[in-house]
């Protein structure tokens, strides 16, 4: 490990030697080969199903995780599954989740799904992925994971095998009792074969039984969040992925590291920042509850979790930072050094919370799914800038880009444009799995277009001002506003929809709509609202907010004008917060601003200091500033 201060360390890094020419691995197998020759007695992975700091966990070594990881490859080999054959997963986290995402990259391409999408998303992607195999719950109380995978795979004739995973082996005492009384049935009608995993995994060879991968291929699908009807499939190679891990290896981790990562293992930033860098460094990482943050009691005894694991480094997100921020600091936390922030912009307010609660320092990064993740970070061991996502990684190119009539231009210090990215994470051509979905995907044949809007500043840092795709990102999850448009567009009173995402002082955005009905309609908000809910798929979707307007605010062409709706959706958030706390201040305007984006003009009013209205608002994403 090489902790970075500065632009020069990755500079530094760079100029060492090419990347080619560094000794990593090929092939996951030869990856977690290597990682259980050096570290082979050491703890690699540990798991508990509740979330109390004395409850029953399991810890697996680098040999034993390696041996599970062989015997799944196995398993999926034996069931017909070869280096171009798909592997999803439709599970909560457990050490079988880890070891199908290792063994399915190991024989085929493993394809995580989200277990929270409904069956007929999930059938769509098990059709996209062509999957031959399903790995999933057997029937557990209070998930209903098991039913709906079995309906999905009767909508993915092209599925062959079911394996079903029983958490009741991670359960003790009275529990281990009670549930098999209470398991709810799951009547399928899918045609594909059902196995038990401990069952079948247990009956494998801890040994390969079949020739390893020659070289660098294609071994994972991840489908983007929030989609409607055909998800986007990215398309990630062993290259990508092992690259992920040299740079935790690199920057971040050794051996003698406890990772505490309470995010799901359908996620890029599970897999692949932390699971790859775990590989890579052999450090031990502990994955609390089926649910992760959302899990019982993840929260409340988040800190004594700290203090069970001696964890060093915590893995999350801002809206879990916020919740643990209502909790006091009750368990020694001193073990930590460094805490990992993604997946969205962190509220400068929010870091100084967390910094003087746990004596901390949060270090913020951004990754994408379609870039096998990994992009820039702040500086673990020099400045970081609070609210950028720092430095451009090693043998990473990021260039902020803007269309013109003669092509793409390159913008200079602080000027906004698209974030592009050049790494090894970056599947130029091939990114997603349908070739029409990787048209006008890049500049300069090898720049992924990001969707993203950005700027970098005189010292290299990389600061996000906006999404020129217009996803909705609440809590880290995408939420295609297409999704909500589309739903609130099928009622009859409707004639537009302008979907966005509202700023939240826990999630960062909430979803919410701006409606125009057909002209002489009528209907209440409260009829959209349930109209809205029975017509998205995805329960993260349902709009906080609609609105009806006379008009929509429109272009030229007749599209809706969503930064007039930004605008609106701010001013009115910020004024409620405002009027909530007893200040009297209000919102004058929302401007473009060349550096902050969208900025919200405050009206000056004798009494009210900015310590009071950084209290309020200090906890949004859109920065304030006293109009003139």
């Amino acid at each position: 490990m090489s902790i970075f201060a500065s632009k020069d360390d990755i500079t530094a890094i760079n100029n060492a030697m090419p990347y080619a020419d560094r000794d990593r691995p090929a092939t996951m197998y030869a990856f977690m080969k290597d990682v259980k020759d050096r570290f082979g007695s050491r703890p690699a992975i540990s798991y508990q199903i509740f979330s109390g700091p004395k409850d029953a966990a399991e810890t697996l070594t680098w040999d034993e995780f390696f041996a599970r990881s062989v015997q799944a490859a196995n398993l999926f080999r034996s069931l017909g599954v070869g280096e171009k054959d798909a592997v999803a997963f439709v599970l909560p986290n457990c050490n079988e989740t880890a070891a199908t995402v290792i063994g399915g990259m190991i024989a085929g391409i493993v394809n995580p799904v989200n277990p929270l999408l409904d069956a007929t998303q999930i059938g769509a992607i098990l059709r996209e992925t062509k999957a031959k195999v399903v790995v999933t719950l057997k029937a557990f109380p209070k998930t209903d994971v098991a039913q709906k995978t079995a309906e999905a795979v009767a909508l993915a004739p092209n599925v062959e095998h079911v394996i079903e995973v029983d958490l009741l082996r991670y359960v003790t005492g009275v529990k281990k009792m009670i549930i098999p009384l209470i398991r709810p049935k799951n009547p399928v009608t899918h045609n594909a074969k059902v196995h038990q995993w401990d069952a079948a995994v247990g009956a494998q060879n801890t040994t390969l039984d079949f020739a390893d991968s020659e070289g660098d291929r294609v071994a994972a699908y991840f489908h983007t969040g929030g989609t409607t009807g055909m998800p986007k499939v990215a398309q990630h190679r062993y290259s990508g992925m092992i690259y992920n891990g040299w740079i935790g290896d690199t920057l971040l981790f050794t051996e003698e590291d406890n990772v505490i990562c309470p995010l799901p293992m359908f996620h890029v930033f599970a897999v692949h920042v932390i699971m790859m860098a775990m590989i890579s460094s052999g450090a031990h990482v502990v994955f609390p509850t089926p649910q992760g943050y959302r899990g019982d009691g993840v929260f409340d005894n988040f800190w004594k979790l700290i203090e069970r694991w001696q964890i060093t480094f915590v893995i999350t997100v801002p809206t879990a930072i916020s919740a643990l921020m209502q909790r006091p600091v009750d368990a020694d936390i001193s073990s930590i050094k460094t805490a990992f922030s993604g997946s969205s912009p962190l509220p400068l307010e929010l870091f100084k919370k967390f910094e003087g609660a746990t004596g901390v320092n949060i270090v913020e990064g951004y990754g994408l799914t379609e870039a096998t993740c990994l992009v820039s970070c702040n500086p673990v061991g020099g400045l970081k800038k609070v609210g950028s996502v720092g430095l451009p990684l090693p043998y990473t190119d990021v260039k902020i880009l803007m269309d013109t009539a003669d092509g793409p231009k390159e913008m200079g210090v602080d000027e906004i444009g698209e974030v592009c990215v050049d790494n090894h994470g970056v599947y130029a051509g091939n990114t997603y799995t349908e070739a029409e979905k990787n048209q006008n995907l890049y500049h300069f044949d090898t720049y992924l277009r990001t969707g993203d809007l950005g700027r970098i500043d005189e010292d290299g840092y990389l600061w996000i001002t906006g999404r020129a795709k217009d996803l909705i990102i609440r809590g880290g999850h995408n939420i295609d506003p297409a999704e909500i448009e589309e739903a609130l567009a099928g009622h009859d009173a409707v004639a537009m929809v302008g979907a966005i995402g509202q700023p939240a002082a826990h999630s960062g955005e909430l979803p919410c709509a701006y409606v125009e009905l057909v002209q002489g309609a009528s209907v209440s908000v409260d009829e959209l609202m349930e109209y809205a809910k029975a017509n998205i798929h995805e329960r993260a979707a349902f709009p906080k907010y609609i609105e009806v307007l006379d008009e929509l605010p429109k272009t030229a062409v007749g599209k809706v004008f969503k930064p007039d709706l930004r605008k609106s959706a701010i001013t009115r958030i910020y004024d409620k917060a405002l009027s909530d706390a007893g200040l009297a201040v209000r919102v004058a305007e929302v401007q473009d601003n060349k550096k902050q984006g969208l900025l919200a003009m405050l009206t000056p009013v004798e009494g009210v200091s900015d310590a009071q209205v950084t209290d309020v608002l200090g906890s949004f994403t859109r920065p304030w500033q006293w109009a003139d």
